[in-house]
Order: structure tokens, then sequence, then C-alpha cells
């Protein structure tokens, strides 16, 4: 049956980045639905935010464009361009490979829960615009922009 009871989906918290990137996502939580569902081209993430966490170190991606539609709460956008408040109803798109690095934070004092739409491509590289951390394609571990791995934690 191709009903995704959103219950009873796995959950991901944190980030998997290495320390101490990984400080600011600790506590966000994602339900991976696309993946419940069996999809494979693209992803569904229904991301829970609680206040003062981070979506993700600010980034941008090679081959994956990327959706955020906003269902509760209140965030704020930060990109190369400044920020921008999105609340329940709207959402920002990120075109692969602009360069235009971004994530979202929770500065208020409520959950706030938002879905996060992506392609899948082997081909994605991530660059963290702010930190030493890259993520390049077809690895399966991040690191330094000069290429060196980070050492197991």
């Amino acid at each position: 049956m191709p009903k995704v009871i959103t219950s009873e989906v796995s959950v991901r918290r944190g980030s998997g980045y290495p320390a101490p990137f990984d400080l600011p996502c600790a506590e966000r939580v994602r339900h991976r639905l696309g993946e419940a569902g069996g999809l494979r081209d693209f992803g569904v993430n229904l991301m829970r935010l609680p206040p003062g966490a981070w979506s993700s170190q600010r980034h941008w991606h090679s081959h994956e464009d990327e959706l955020v539609y906003v269902l509760e709460g209140e965030v704020v956008l930060a990109e190369d361009g400044g920020e921008t408040v999105l609340r329940a109803g709207d959402c920002a798109a990120f075109a692969k490979n602009s360069g235009n690095g971004h994530h979202l934070i929770n500065r208020g004092t409520t959950t706030a829960v938002f879905l996060e739409v992506g392609s899948r491509s082997p081909d994605d590289a991530v660059v963290y615009s702010d930190i030493d951390l890259q993520r390049p394609a077809h690895a399966d571990a991040y690191t330094h922009k000069d290429g060196t791995p980070y050492e197991p934690c």
C-alpha cells in the first residue's frame, strides 16, 4: 500500500556531521517519508526543528535541487544575501549548483515543522559555505575542503 504512516516512519535525530559542526543540528528530527515509501529519484523529509536548532550547516549542492515548505511555526532562512523569515505556508527553493549557501534556523519559542524535498543525484557534491567541510560526490564521508578525511569520532 502506498500510504506512509508518518508516526511509524523511523526517526533520525542530529546530522552526522563531524564534531563540532554537529552541535547546532543535534536536536533536529527528520522523518524520511520518501525513503519509507520506497522513492528513489527524490527524497521527502518531514523535519521538526526545536527552538535554537539549525536544519543543517549552511551549504549548497552541485547536482541537487531542494525545496522546503513550512507547515508549522517560523524559521529564518540564512543565505548569502541575508536572512528571510519563513512562516507556515511559505516555501523556498534552491537550484542546484547555485553556490548560494543556505540553512534554516529556529529562533522562535516553538518547534517548527517543514517538508524538505530534494533530488537524489549520485553525482551530487555538497559544499559548506562557512566551515571547512564538504561531502564529495560518490563519497561516504565528509572531508576537509582540501580533501583530507575527518578522523573518526
